[in-house]
């Protein structure tokens, strides 16, 4: 039994799996195109010294929740996933009920796939459809078509329990009013979950060398902001809310691995630029991996893992990085553990001018970012950290 302030929050392994079969020019995520194939037998080989050197360090969890990311992790054979699934059962007890995500592009041969990975232990899949538009899936650098999305969509809901889908908005030229229609079809397919990301220009990405360029015009702030109401009333409306800033269910039907990093719990990462938040004795260590996957692959056959950063956080860290996760939920944070991290409570000028400003609330042992404060969610953080 651990004992730190979001204990109860739970334990998670992420798995980064970095290939691609094209790289997407809005995509800053640790992502890489091979054109020979990757050896699976020696990257599984990998994983398992790593998830078996992370059990070293944190013996005695229960795994809650297991996240495959990339990446696509869709491109593993479902034989690497049920082995790697087995090697996470061998070093740390595994909840009954854990939740164990696999992200996945909606193309058909991958969603073939999906029996297989149902077969290996994965319960709900994460699928990346983008958009339901054509000509901006393109744009998009996305390799199917609307039709082939809402086919994958539907073989997962004939597979598995549990699924989600992923779509980008404030693309070039998005209009508000066609959000909406868009928004309205994606929900008509959605059974419990969505996850709603604007877009942002990322640093060494394409799309920034375009927008840098002027080859690439996003919405406005004006416009952002319209289409970023649009989503909250369309999704409100048709009963799946936000429960965070970017994700939308059904109530019950959250993300369960990522509620265990917005609550601050533990997690170990695993794979080629994966991070980890891991406590051990009374600290908790921020980790992470070696990006590139060849080079993680011979630091962890030479050393056991591919760790090349690790950070004791401090207090303030910790207190700063609960804040930070904790206020993006609806639910908000128990101030308490704040100060249970840090060793003061928030300053009361701030929190009462922010309250009076209508951007938070305070009641009971909760704090939570209203309607109105979560367009400008970073400035309120920034306030209560300062």
């Amino acid at each position: 039994m651990i004992d730190h302030p979001t204990r109860d929050a739970g334990f998670g392994v992420y798995v980064h799996w970095p290939f691609c079969a094209s790289k997407c020019p809005y995509c800053d995520f640790n992502s890489h195109v091979r054109h020979q194939p990757v050896d699976q037998e020696r990257f599984l080989a990998a994983f398992r010294r790593e998830i078996a050197h992370n059990a070293a360090r944190i013996p005695g969890r229960t795994v809650t929740s297991i996240f495959f990311g990339g990446g696509t992790p869709s491109l593993m054979k479902p034989e690497t996933v049920a082995e790697i699934l087995d090697a996470i059962g061998g070093a740390w007890s595994v909840d009954p009920g854990a939740e164990v995500t696999l992200e996945a592009n909606p193309t058909s041969v991958e969603a073939e796939r999906f029996r297989g990975y149902r077969h290996a232990g994965v319960n709900r899949v994460s699928l990346g459809v983008q958009a339901l538009n054509d000509p901006d899936l393109r744009r998009l650098g996305r390799m199917h078509s609307v039709d082939e999305a809402l086919a994958a969509v539907k073989v997962a809901a004939s597979i598995f329990e549990r699924y989600s889908f992923d779509l980008i908005y404030a693309r070039p030229d998005q209009t508000p009013e066609a959000w909406r229609a868009e928004l309205e079809r994606a929900i008509s397919h959605a059974v419990e979950h969505l996850s709603l990301y604007q877009l942002t220009i990322e640093p060494g990405t394409w799309f920034e060398r375009l927008h840098k360029a002027g080859k690439l015009t996003v919405p406005d702030d004006d416009t952002g902001r319209a289409l970023y109401d649009v989503t909250q009333e369309v999704c409100e409306l048709r009963g799946l809310p936000a429960y965070e800033i970017s994700n939308h269910a059904r109530p019950g039907a959250e993300s369960r691995h990522n509620l265990v990093y917005w609550r601050y719990g533990e997690y170990a990462g695993i794979g080629p630029g994966a991070h980890g938040r891991l406590v051990t004795g009374n600290a908790r260590l921020a980790t992470a991996t070696e990006k590139h996957p060849e080079t993680w692959l011979e630091r962890v056959e030479r050393d056991g893992h591919g760790v090349i950063d690790e950070e004791v956080l401090t207090s303030e860290a910790e207190g700063d990085e609960f804040l930070l996760m904790g206020l993006r939920l609806k639910e908000g944070i128990d101030p308490r553990r704040y100060t249970a991290f840090t060793g003061k409570a928030l300053n009361e000028r701030r929190l009462r001018n922010l309250e009076e400003e209508g951007l938070i609330r305070i009641d009971g042992t909760r704090l939570r970012v209203t309607k109105k404060g979560f367009p400008v969610l970073n400035a309120v953080i920034a306030e209560l950290a300062a």
